[in-house]
């Protein structure tokens, strides 16, 4: 991308963010009653969906390649999807098209880490995630989604799962990358973490970096992850004060 600049002589970005600041957060928990759990969230203008069924009796016809029930766990189902406006682009994408096999792959190691399974042998918890609006940071929107969903369905998680991206432009480690900063074609990288324990759930990168800039992109995404940890945690104790009111304890 010629001509433009990611990054000013000030250290602010296109749309005016220090390098390691985040873009607006919002989301709301139970957006659907009649799924076990859903949520919405907006990462700036990347906007997306997700809802989660289960646990329920497996069914074959259901799972992964037609997978059976596991005998010792739940067997985790992800499936991701896209508005057909969700981006410039106006080609129709199919439901199971490549990237959406690759995304709810992605979903799915990320969530068996987080997960546990072991509480409910021999039954299935599907995870549906849909993006509404794609501005950067697809993935990290989907995994942060999808961990309110799972919490509003009552699932028992080892801890959150708090994703976020980051990229290297002009020398600085960038958090939370925008369309545009993803667009240039810099080295990027997605990571999914459990911010309590630091164990990392998923980790992809897209392009080569050499080893002495690595670690300063990776603690970017960390902390940057660590900081939506903060938001999606106050989200959740809002609608946990919100539901005990309408409860009326």
């Amino acid at each position: 991308m010629a001509g433009l600049e990611l990054l000013s002589d000030q250290g602010y970005r296109v749309d005016g963010r220090r390098a390691g600041e985040l873009r607006k957060i919002q989301a709301r928990m139970g957006v659907f009653a009649q799924a076990d759990g859903s949520a919405y969230i907006e990462q700036g203008n990347t906007k997306a969906l997700a809802v989660v069924y289960g646990p329920h009796e497996a069914s074959g016809l259901r799972g992964i390649g037609g997978s059976r029930a596991l005998p010792d766990r739940a067997l985790v189902n992800c499936q991701y999807s896209s508005a057909t406006f969700s981006t410039g682009e106006r080609k129709r994408r199919p439901h199971g098209d490549r990237k959406s096999c690759e995304m709810g792959l992605q979903l799915r190691q990320t969530f068996e880490a987080a997960i546990l399974t072991q509480l409910h042998p021999r039954s299935q918890i599907d995870i549906y995630v849909q993006v509404l609006q794609a501005d950067g940071g697809t993935y990290a929107a989907c995994v942060n989604a999808a961990t309110l969903a799972v919490l509003d369905a009552g699932i028992p998680m080892r801890d959150f799962v708090c994703a976020c991206s980051a990229g290297f432009v002009e020398g600085t480690a960038l958090a939370d990358l925008s369309h545009v900063e993803e667009a240039a074609g810099g080295p990027q990288l997605a990571l999914a973490l459990l911010p309590a324990s630091g164990q990392i759930a998923l980790l992809e990168m897209d392009a080569r970096l050499h080893e002495d800039h690595l670690e300063r992109v990776l603690e970017a995404a960390a902390q940057a992850a660590r900081d939506v940890h903060t938001l999606l945690d106050h989200v959740v104790r809002q609608h946990v004060r919100e539901a005990s009111i309408l409860l009326g304890d």
